[in-house]
């Protein structure tokens, strides 16, 4: 079993830099592979990122190429998401989930077997 937070989100202009945290307790962060998702109002939840165990192999929606980067602590067991250049439409929930094929990663929400409960992003116009 694992629990996720996530934390680091809040208000920000466009353009600004926001970096948010996914702290997991339970069984070791470094058993999992780790992905972020969000959801806007209205929409599905949307594939963010993802990194595998050890941060060898990262994957990315097409929307945030470029300007969001996903890496992990596992020392901490904490995975980040950096995301400069930020655009109103990144305006959602980010959640962070974790995927016990710890070597690969996967774009798919059905993969994921632990959640987090989210952390709002709002980016200004």
């Amino acid at each position: 079993q694992v629990q996720l937070v996530e934390s680091g989100g809040g208000l920000v202009q466009t353009g600004g830099s926001l970096r948010l945290s996914c702290a997991a307790s339970g069984r070791s962060n470094g058993s999992y592979a780790m992905g972020w998702f969000r959801q806007a109002p209205g929409k599905e939840r949307e594939f963010v990122a993802a990194i595998n165990w050890n941060g060898g192999r990262t994957d990315y929606g097409d929307s945030v190429k470029g300007r969001f980067t996903v890496s992990r602590d596992n020392a901490k067991n904490t995975v980040y998401l950096q995301m400069n250049s930020l655009k109103p439409e990144d305006t959602a929930v980010y959640y962070c989930a974790a995927d016990q094929r710890f070597g690969v990663v996967s774009l798919r929400r059905s993969d994921y077997d632990y959640w987090g409960q989210g952390t709002q992003v709002t980016v200004s116009s």
